[in-house]
């Protein structure tokens, strides 16, 4: 391993101030060992050298050299030396995506089968599972822009919002490029990581160039474009499947502007390619936005230093195994005292002496919740949070509502959302998300599942509204007795059920398509 000594420093220089005492050490114990200084007080300075026999030591290595190393070695890893800066291990990983999918008229255009929206849905469809594990986020536009999905590492849940898009969710007409790039602005600040937006369309609004460059100043946002169509454009079908017919009577064709992409690309400073049938632009887009990543990550680790300090606990061990000798003692009365004085830190009910002796109780629950042994973590952790945290996703949602509702976060407020959302209680979610965004007003998960949560409020308070009154089955008797035989009348019944399950159901489509049309009401505010 090469060292640059140019870079050797260390992180935590006063654990140094230790070295002095070690190196004294050693002299003080001899200075205590010196039975003729001691007695020279009692003793005619000239006699003691006739009156004491004192014997040649035959060991050169005492306990006290041994503490001494033990002492070195210690400051110097408690100190912390390095020389190399720190790559963490989540930059190996892929960089964060967030996708842009126009989703204009022209994307219904048949240049590529069977549609460039279809076409385009499934390469994203391959991107995103090749990427399980990154985080991505979705974005669709037009006229305006909207964020469908923030970021999130569950390729299921986005290849479901993915496929529900169509070309008549955005009813304004356009390709507002530079309302994207305010959307991808807006979940960066919030993930706090520099990422990629990738940009997939067939066209452009040149009018609008002008003022893009500037919204990417002083931005660890990197753009890419992704072209979808052909030069020749291609007939644009409408939602049955058949051309769709202009003022003329003629089949509308959907544009594909080569030139405008190209100066696009040139406004922003963004690499184009295009769709392909292989997995090429697969790979040129995962390349572009590690590369991204890396290097702005690189820009921003000035204090971020790898520390070298963890080698040495090995020779400390080795140090410590050899002072273990018959005949060597060492008033170890301070040392007893410190860890006396931790084991009687109040804990919770313990789980393995030997743990419990190395591993905090949430170092413990943090390696029971990254090895998905849940209720486990739940039971270990101290820290409210990550006891709330563990419970949550170990479905123990009463432990969970409980921990939560004693902290009084954003994140807290979120996961309070989340469990009244599962059990029905809409009203309660909608008041914990609103209370998580008035404390954290940039939180797209919030404000994503705030809308989810009002949108599944309504469609239950229109299906109650709109389920018809049915009364119980009749049973109708004879007036006469002893004549005939009784007789059910049959209801509506089951018809009735099919209808309102029918009308609680929301699909992601309609979803998507009232919640853009109410943000283009407003002013398309996120």
């Amino acid at each position: 391993m090469e060292i640059n000594l140019s870079d050797f420093h260390f992180l935590r220089p006063l654990w140094l101030l230790l070295l002095p005492f070690a190196a004294l050490l050693p002299l003080l114990w001899r200075r205590s060992q010196d039975l003729q200084r001691r007695l020279r007080s009692n003793i005619a300075e000239h006699l003691l050298p006739h009156l004491l026999i004192t014997p040649k030591d035959q060991h050169w290595l005492r306990p006290v050299h041994l503490v001494c190393a033990l002492l070195v070695l210690g400051s110097v890893a408690a100190a912390g030396p390095t020389w190399e800066q720190d790559r963490p291990d989540f930059l190996e990983n892929r960089a964060p995506l967030l996708i842009a999918i126009d989703l204009s008229p022209s994307m219904d255009a048949n240049d590529v089968q069977p549609t460039r929206l279809e076409a385009a849905k499934h390469k994203l469809h391959d991107l995103i599972q090749r990427r399980a594990g990154a985080r991505n986020a979705l974005i669709a536009y037009a006229g305006s822009a909207h964020l469908v999905l923030p970021p999130t590492d569950d390729p299921a849940l986005l290849d479901t919002f993915i496929q529900a898009l169509s070309s008549d969710l955005i009813g304004k007409p356009g390709k507002d490029v530079g309302a994207v790039i305010d959307q991808a602005k807006r979940l960066l600040a919030a993930e706090k990581t520099p990422g990629t937006l990738l940009l997939i369309t067939d066209g452009a609004d040149t009018s609008a160039l002008g003022v893009l460059d500037k919204k990417l100043d002083n931005s660890a946002l990197q753009v890419l474009i992704l072209a979808v169509g052909s030069e020749d454009g291609g007939i644009i079908n409408d939602a049955s499947g058949q051309p769709r017919i202009d003022s003329n009577g003629r089949p509308e064709l959907g544009s594909f502007d080569q030139g405008a992409l190209k100066q696009l690309a040139s406004a922003l400073d963004a690499p184009l390619g295009s769709l392909t049938l292989n997995n090429d632009d697969l790979d040129w887009v995962e390349l572009h936005a590690r590369q991204h990543f890396q290097a702005a990550s690189d820009e921003q680790r000035e204090l971020h230093w790898k520390d070298a300090g963890y080698w040495i606990c090995w020779p400390l061990l080795l140090i410590a195994l050899f002072s273990v000798r018959k005949g060597w003692s060492l008033n170890w009365m301070a040392g007893l005292l410190l860890a006396v004085g931790l084991g009687l830190q109040p804990a919770p009910a313990q789980a393995n002496a030997f743990t419990d002796a190395f591993f905090t109780r949430d170092q413990q629950g943090r390696w029971a919740f990254e090895h998905d042994h849940l209720p486990q973590a739940a039971a270990l952790f101290v820290d409210p949070y990550w006891k709330s945290v563990a419970a949550y996703h170990a479905a123990d949602f009463d432990l969970a509502l409980a921990s939560f509702a004693r902290l009084q976060t954003p994140q807290a407020y979120f996961y309070l959302g989340n469990i009244y959302v599962r059990r029905f209680k809409f009203d309660q979610a909608i008041a914990a998300y609103t209370q998580a965004l008035k404390l954290q007003p940039q939180f797209p998960e919030a404000t994503a599942n705030l809308a989810l949560a009002i949108a599944l409020q309504k469609d239950t308070e229109d299906a109650e509204k709109n389920a018809p009154e049915v009364k119980p089955d009749e049973i109708k008797m004879d007036k006469a007795p002893g004549k005939g035989q009784s007789k059910s009348v049959q209801t509506e019944q089951a018809a009735s059920d099919e209808q309102w399950l029918q009308n609680l159901s929301t699909s992601p489509a309609k979803f998507l398509k009232q919640k853009f049309s109410l943000q283009d009401q407003a002013g398309a505010k996120p």
